[in-house]
């Protein structure tokens, strides 16, 4: 039903996403999300397509292609499983932050594998400390051969099939970052107490374990003491993706229901012809529309080199909420036939709500925010 909405890329190249969720990643939706796992099979297909580093430097593998190209593959992708959207987010997240910071050694040995179908992950939460990531309990010390990490990340999502991860350790100077593979010795991984989840079901979340594991110096990603700074534009640069994804399940409710209610009939005529449920999908489709501008007017933002902060905040926080309303409004419409197991409407809702959380709650990203208008409204009173 893609004539519903406007391509804000080339049509090629959404008529591919397209054509590749239909025939790889419709089919198996349901199965990830009931079998709780990690799509490593459509991970590797989408890195022989080329998007699992879309935007890296070509030099090291990747594709150079802007984010808006990158956003339309996941708004695509997400509109069938928002399961792979999110697995290739925390690839993407990992990806970016060894690009963006790290040494030219660093990138060498390791954003060429993206290009490979390389699974990863963003190692920040504790269990003690939440989205808290100022404080942590996990140490590193500097020693003659590189660095030493000890401590224990939690809720790590995608950790089940990472093979590399980027850890955020306190170090003399403060928060720092590191990349620590998962084979380096030392590093183990469990699944933690109460570690399924309702919804975004990519495997069950783990509890990353690092005992006296050794990196070399280079695998430490940037500026020891910086690695705030670092996490924090990361963050804002995947934001807008996770925007796209929460836009492609909000699509698929919207879709879903759309047609159904065109379909079914109701004391005599269509429910689709009832005025009080076309404004529902009126309502619905203006704000998809618009919330779809706001996210990839702050793609084009950040292929300019612009502040984000704010827009990809700003556009995650919006396509989250609204997410899950449509989804929730898509059962609601629907019925009976809105609830049964055998429909999608139920994970829709799922995986909508879930992402209102993660990612960046709704909480933190209105801080976020709010600290822009802050800033900017006490510069022009200077």
């Amino acid at each position: 039903m893609q004539h519903l909405w406007r391509d804000h890329v080339d049509e090629r190249l959404a008529r591919e996403a397209r054509e590749f969720t239909r025939e790889h990643v419709a089919p198996v939706a349901d199965a990830l999300d009931r079998d709780d796992r990690y799509p490593l099979d459509l991970v590797r297909l989408t890195a022989e397509r080329g998007w699992n580093a879309m935007t890296l430097d070509p030099r090291h593998g990747g594709g150079g292609r802007p984010m808006t190209e990158l956003l339309a593959v996941l708004e695509e992708l997400s509109c069938a499983s928002a399961i792979l959207g999110i697995s290739l987010i925390t690839i993407f997240q990992s990806q970016r932050c060894i690009e963006l910071y790290g040494e030219e050694s660093l990138k060498e040995r390791y954003l060429p594998r993206y290009a490979g179908g390389l699974p990863a992950s963003f190692a920040l939460t504790e269990d003690a400390h939440g989205s808290d990531i100022r404080q942590l309990d996990t140490k590193a010390h500097r020693t003659d051969r590189g660095w030493v990490l000890n401590g224990e990340k939690a809720f790590i999502t995608s950790g089940a099939a990472a093979e590399l991860f980027v850890v955020l350790a306190q170090t003399s100077v403060g928060v720092s970052t590191f990349a620590v593979a998962k084979d380096t010795p030392g590093v183990s991984s469990y699944e933690g107490q109460d570690a399924e989840t309702f919804g975004l079901r990519n495997g069950p979340h783990v509890n990353l374990v690092l005992q006296d594991v050794e990196v070399p110096a280079d695998h430490l990603i940037g500026t020891e003491g910086r690695g705030l700074k670092q996490v924090m534009v990361t963050l804002a640069n995947s934001r807008t993706l996770a925007a796209g994804i929460s836009l492609g399940i909000a699509r698929a409710a919207f879709e879903g229901a759309l047609q159904y209610v065109d379909q079914r009939s109701a004391f005599g005529t269509k429910v689709l012809d009832f005025q009080g449920i076309q404004w529902y999908f009126a309502e619905l489709a203006a704000q998809i529309d618009a919330t779809r501008l706001l996210t990839y007017e702050a793609a084009r933002d950040l292929d300019a080199g612009r502040d984000i902060a704010r827009s990809s905040s700003s556009a995650k926080l919006l396509a989250a909420s609204l997410a899950t309303k449509v989804a929730s409004t898509a059962v609601q419409v629907c019925g009976a036939h809105g609830t049964r197991e055998t429909q999608p409407f139920g994970r829709y809702l799922r995986d909508a709500k879930a992402y209102e959380v993660a990612g960046g709650s709704a909480e933190v990203l209105k801080n976020t925010v709010a600290k822009s208008l802050v800033k900017a409204v006490r510069v022009e009173d200077r």
